[in-house]
């Protein structure tokens, strides 16, 4: 087994609110997800708060083989709101939240969890690649981001109607009509897409978080298969290079239109055969 990793933030010099780690038989991927330089009640800031729950996730998940996925994020989400919860306004409405993807092996098998819009590439010796994806706020943003859409990125109108885009989303985040992620609540966990896969159909594993996976779900340029490709060959720092080369080609959003003209962009591969 071999793990490659690449992560890169949106700008230079710009803080990476993203988080990937790995450990033997485990993996996860967190995006930190806040709106740079908005109130949230929390003085540590998205990046620390991504971080912090990755590494006591990832240690939850190999320090309990036994326990469910979602019983691991749930205690982690636990563990860090008993760090900050006292210093922190956790009921502030924008407080810091995370995607969250993991990965374990346990005997013959994988198993995973996606809570938020990251991905989960599995790729089946015999079939291919498969995505996991929880659409969820995706869906939501089709419905709502039409405004932001229409704007040029970057532009001051463009931004006004994000702030409000972003704000409407806040209100929707971890409710049953809405979309689930990791944040002070450590019910949000029950909601996360999980399954198992039999280890030995699998050739890799591969966390993305979603600005890394633009060239195939925003601009639709690629396949999965192609991608699967790329990274087999060339691995996580190819792929976010050639997202962030047809980002520079439109970086207004004329073309594919976008929240962020680059995002935080994390691929953490994990080769089993």
């Amino acid at each position: 087994m071999r793990v490659t990793l690449a992560s890169q933030p949106a700008e230079p010099g710009r803080e990476n609110e993203d988080f990937a780690a790995a450990a033997p038989g485990a993996a996860v991927l967190l995006d930190g997800a806040g709106v740079a330089k908005a109130e949230t009640g929390c003085t540590h800031g998205v990046a620390w708060f991504s971080a912090t729950l990755g590494g006591l996730l990832l240690s939850t998940i190999t320090a309990h083989p036994a326990w469910p996925l979602a019983e691991c994020v749930a205690d982690a989400i636990s563990a860090v709101r008993s760090l900050h919860e006292d210093d922190c306004d956790l009921a502030h409405r924008a407080s810091p939240t995370s995607t969250v993807v993991a990965v374990r092996t346990v005997a013959e098998a994988l198993e995973y969890l996606v809570l938020g819009d990251s991905s989960l590439l599995l790729a089946d010796k015999n079939t291919g690649p498969t995505a996991v994806t929880d659409r969820r706020l995706d869906d939501i943003g089709k419905r709502l981001r039409g405004p932001v859409d229409a704007l040029p990125t970057g532009s001051p109108e463009h931004a006004a109607a994000l702030a409000e885009y972003r704000d409407v989303l806040t209100g929707l985040r971890n409710r049953p009509d809405g979309f689930w992620i990791a944040g002070p609540d450590p019910d949000a966990a029950e909601h996360a897409l999980t399954g198992t896969v039999p280890l030995g159909s699998l050739s890799s594993v591969t966390l993305l978080s979603d600005g890394a996976t633009r060239l195939v779900d925003r601009f639709e340029l690629t396949t999965w298969q192609k991608t699967l490709a790329v990274l087999d060959s060339s691995g996580p720092a190819e792929l976010i290079r050639r997202v962030r080369e047809v980002e520079a080609g439109d970086p207004d959003g004329q073309r594919w239109p976008r929240g962020k003209a680059h995002d935080d962009a994390t691929a953490l591969h994990w080769t089993l055969a």
